[in-house]
């Protein structure tokens, strides 16, 4: 369970979300009434184009605001010294106070062992009579990168070390170069490195794509993708999505709701209802209910999650995948399923905002993971999982899929010991129980 810390204003442990930067200066609220006209004009857009707006415009975006310095540490921490819980989080929030970063990732706070467990996945199934191929969305600072690298370095036959790739797709110019730096402290890795500075949800980056098996790496990349949201008026009423405009003679926003009429929202709703609709019973009993006491519905979609598999499974067709990321947040004010937290930071404290509207370049907007919807929407993504209105003939193929608690993907392929304080208290394990690994690698395809 996340926890406020008073003392840093910071989510703990919310360093399993990306690596977010502090601003110099708060906002000035003529930027804040320029961001409004400029994200949304005459014309409506839909939820999720607000959202990539307000973290990824390149003039106002909350990503493109932020400067400082990447949340890299010196060195490692040295767990095993600590008393116990109290000792780890007092040197924590000394950590972070003389950084001034405002987060960190894990896989930062726990090298090498974070990315060092990862290896240990990858080499566990993957085929090694073939070259290794490895890429990674979103590297950060290259700290997985170089882990993963050396750990197959030390612990994989040679060959497997000598042929391997690793790509990192990276949208960043100022993280590509510091991976690039990260990584090349080992010399033998920068043959086998390169960073590709480009949006990995864009196909045609892709080129033709990868014919051959490898892996794909999401730390950390679902929460921050932007995701659209579907209205009811009540339990009945169908679904309509939702749009933002301007409101009249004002510079506030509002919602604006239309029939289902995009294709990404309409396949990500079929693909949610879908058990829904084959375990669904007392169907009178809930239909008379909902219509005696109707209540509105908000749901939050992951079509930008959809997106990027899809251009993924199109791209790589026998890639395997490791994801992780929150499976959910507390205190979130925001309504609806799978509903985002919406955090500014001001004065060195956070505060949450209770409308996603009021998200302006100055705000952080991250989602939970549905991890069965995760798995669904891959299944779809691969040509296996087919929707009822599909008629395609056309077979996929299937994949074998995996969810696990941190705390067990650790114990399973990591080295827990190297995370435990003197007491017995492991951070890495006792902290972190609102986070999930994914794992998904093809078999074979269906005859």
């Amino acid at each position: 369970m996340l926890s406020r810390s008073n003392s840093t204003g910071k989510l703990f442990p919310s360093i399993f979300n990306k690596l977010k930067v502090t601003p110099n200066e708060p906002l000035a609220p003529s930027f804040q009434a320029l961001f409004s006209t400029h994200i949304v004009g005459e014309n409506p857009i839909l939820v999720r184009d607000f959202i990539h707006s307000a973290l990824y415009d390149r003039n106002h975006g909350y990503f493109s605001q932020r400067s400082g310095a990447v949340g890299v540490l010196e060195r490692s921490i040295k767990f095993n010294q600590f008393e116990g819980r109290k000792a780890y989080m007092k040197q924590l929030d000394k950590i972070y106070k003389q950084s001034g970063i405002a987060w960190f990732t894990p896989v930062e706070l726990f090298k090498p062992w974070y990315a060092q467990g990862i290896a240990e996945a990858i080499l566990r199934t993957t085929n090694l009579s073939v070259p290794l191929k490895i890429y990674e969305i979103g590297g950060g600072s290259g700290t997985c990168a170089k882990g993963i690298m050396d750990y197959i370095m030390l612990n994989a036959p040679p060959r497997v070390y000598n042929s391997m790739t690793y790509t990192s797709v990276e949208i960043s110019p100022a993280l590509a170069e510091i991976q690039r730096q990260t990584v090349g402290e080992v010399r033998s890795h920068l043959a086998k490195f390169k960073v590709e500075q480009r949006d990995a949800m864009d196909r045609s980056g892709w080129g033709d794509g990868e014919q051959q098996p490898c892996w794909v790496i999401m730390l950390e990349v679902l929460d921050n993708l932007p995701h659209d949201l579907i209205y009811s008026e009540n339990q009945v009423s169908p679904w309509m999505e939702v749009w933002v405009e301007k409101q009249l003679d004002r510079e506030g926003l509002s919602e604006l709701y239309k029939p289902l009429q995009d294709s990404l929202i309409k396949r990500c709703v079929e693909i949610m209802e879908l058990d829904k609709n084959n375990t669904r019973h007392n169907t009178f009993v809930s239909t008379s209910w909902s219509k005696l006491f109707p209540k509105p519905r908000r749901s939050w979609l992951p079509t930008g999650c959809m997106k990027l598999l899809e251009v993924l499974h199109a791209a790589l067709p026998k890639m395997s995948l490791i994801a992780s990321d929150f499976s959910f947040l507390p205190d979130v004010k925001i309504p609806g399923e799978r509903a985002p937290l919406v955090s500014t930071k001001k004065d060195g404290r956070s505060s949450d905002y209770s409308n996603y509207l009021d998200a302006k370049g100055d705000a952080d907007i991250f989602f939970p993971t549905d991890f069965w919807l995760l798995e669904r929407i891959d299944h779809y993504c691969s040509g296996w999982l087919k929707l009822q209105k599909d008629k395609s003939s056309q077979q996929g193929k299937k994949r074998r899929t995996i969810t696990l608690d941190t705390s067990s993907f650790m114990e399973e392929f990591g080295l827990p010991s190297k995370t435990r304080t003197k007491d017995g208290y492991n951070p890495l394990l006792d902290d972190f129980k609102n986070t999930k690994f994914y794992l998904s690698v093809p078999t074979h395809n269906i005859k």
